[in-house]
């Protein structure tokens, strides 16, 4: 079995109360699981990554690890062997946040605009029963969880780097 095959990204969203809104786990080859606010369980996040090794994040040593721990009781740093790509990209020179190092690799994204902030009013708004918001909110999230290991993999090979500016 490969590295890859035992390796989920993770990321999730949260409200502005700091409350846990989405949890987004993706397996490569073996599909994406996004567990929405009541879904959003110890049990179910543990049976998500069930068969992991490794957990890929961007920036989830200083937020999304500890979000779980506190809300969910479980500390994943300590179950899983954790690499935060923000670091990763810091120790190559590239900072800021996740989209901007999208944008710096040409990793593209369909949902173009939307940040954490918007993340949270989306969560609002699908609360004011706005469906539409919850979808957007969806695909945001799927598309941070599904560029983590292409993100891995331009910053584990140079030559995959399609453009960075400094």
């Amino acid at each position: 079995m490969s590295l890859r095959s035992r390796t989920a990204y993770l990321d999730i969203e949260t409200s502005f109360t700091r409350s846990i809104t989405i949890i987004g786990i993706h397996r490569p080859g073996q599909g994406t699981v996004q567990l929405i606010r009541h879904e959003a369980t110890r049990e179910k996040t543990l049976a998500a990554l069930e068969g992991v090794d490794r957990l890929v994040t961007f920036n989830g040593t200083c937020f999304d690890l500890p979000v779980i721990r506190n809300e969910l009781g479980v500390d994943l740093k300590t179950r899983f062997d954790h690499f935060d790509l923000r670091y990763a990209c810091a120790k190559q020179g590239l900072k800021g946040g996740l989209k901007k190092i999208e944008v710096l690799l040409g990793i593209d994204r369909d949902t173009e605009g939307v940040d954490g902030w918007a993340a949270m009013r989306l969560w609002e708004e699908w609360g004011q029963g706005r469906r539409e918001s919850l979808d957007l909110l969806l695909r945001y999230n799927r598309e941070d969880i599904e560029n983590l290991p292409v993100l891995e993999d331009r910053i584990s090979n140079p030559a995959l780097q399609a453009r960075r500016s400094t």
